[in-house]
């Protein structure tokens, strides 16, 4: 009797096991729990990247057309101070960009071996601020000029530790550059 119960208890475990494999309820929920966290991942990632390029692609317009203004010579003849020119290009990037995180550097010369080509390395105090100072010289009538804009642009850390900082604040510095022979103005 004993044998007769242990095996009809195994069948009906059986027609149940069976009965829960082709049960197809809830699959859908259950596929989608598994490929939801790779898909948000992934669409993360996407957003960040595109954020990012689209902020160094207008930086790098904005840099061109302030360029522009000092290679034909009108922020020499206006007598711009450094301040002056960092509004002006502040006021092209305003609806983007946090102004107050624009670093602008600008060097003049009568060749282009004496100024530095190298990419600008921020230097950070204790309190997390930049501490660089950065040199406004625009230059004379056919002087050399390298024009350099840097912004520490805010990135997010995605999912599955996806991250595009390369600050030590979590930040991504994006650098945009114009090296051009200012014109010879009058």
């Amino acid at each position: 009797m004993r044998k007769l119960r242990a095996v009809s208890r195994q069948r009906r475990l059986r027609k149940r096991f069976a009965a829960f494999r082709r049960d197809e309820n809830g699959a859908n929920a259950v596929e989608f729990a598994l490929v939801a966290p790779i898909f948000i991942a992934l669409l993360v990632g996407i957003i960040q990247i595109f954020l990012v390029f689209f902020g160094q692609q207008l930086l790098q317009q904005v840099v061109q057309q302030s360029a522009r203004q000092v290679m034909t010579g009108q922020v020499q003849t206006a007598g711009m101070t450094s301040t002056q020119f960092s509004t002006l290009v502040c006021s092209q990037v305003r609806i983007i960009f946090d102004c107050s995180k624009l670093m602008i550097s600008l060097q003049s010369g009568s060749s282009w071996s004496a100024m530095s080509a190298a990419a600008p390395t921020l230097t950070f105090n204790a309190d997390g601020t930049v501490s660089n100072n950065w040199p406004f010289s625009p230059g004379g009538p056919s002087d050399k000029v390298v024009l350099e804009v840097i912004y520490q642009w805010p990135v997010f850390g995605g999912p599955l530790g996806f991250t595009l900082s390369n600050l030590p604040n979590g930040n991504r510095q994006i650098t945009a550059t114009a090296a051009f022979q200012n014109e010879p103005y009058q």
